[in-house]
């Protein structure tokens, strides 16, 4: 063989050996990189699951508090009435009052001392929901009634 044709050989074996090595490394960068990404994006879902974990357990126990303080709420100072006049109802208002009822049931009060109150009782930063303000807003334009309703048996 001529000097010419295995310098020609050479050539072609070095370019393909040139390549094979440059695209090693390349796709080698290429997926160094991407493996650091995904560990990254990995990392920040985990912090995320774990702060959304917080989150709800957090809200869980702010709602268990608010089921609580509903229940226990004619125990409590802040609540003006009687205990045997409030009726628990839990929705989508937590309790209707007969305010003078038990004094009135006792022949303490007269018939004109009863007064009837829906409640909700919140804690926190808890708000009316817009049912709850719905039925607020009938009661404020006097949309109440009492009803009587018999039942054949």
């Amino acid at each position: 063989m001529s000097g010419w044709m295995i310098f020609i050989i050479g050539l072609c074996f070095g370019g393909l050996i040139s390549t094979w090595i440059l695209s090693h490394t390349r796709n080698g960068k290429i997926k160094a990189e991407y493996e650091h990404y995904i560990a990254q994006l990995q990392l920040e879902h985990e912090q995320d699951l774990e702060m959304a974990q917080k989150r709800s357990v957090n809200a869980s126990r702010a709602i268990l508090k608010g089921k609580l303080a509903e229940q226990f709420a004619p125990m409590f100072p802040e609540f003006e009435y009687l205990p045997a006049d409030a009726k628990f109802m839990g929705d989508p208002i937590d309790y209707v009052v007969f305010n003078g009822y038990t004094e009135f049931r006792d022949g303490v009060g007269t018939i004109d001392d009863i007064e009837v109150i829906f409640i909700d009782i919140k804690s926190g930063h808890a708000k009316l929901t817009a049912g709850q303000k719905a039925i607020a807003y009938a009661i404020q334009a006097g949309r109440v009634r009492f009803e009587t309703v018999r039942i054949e048996l």
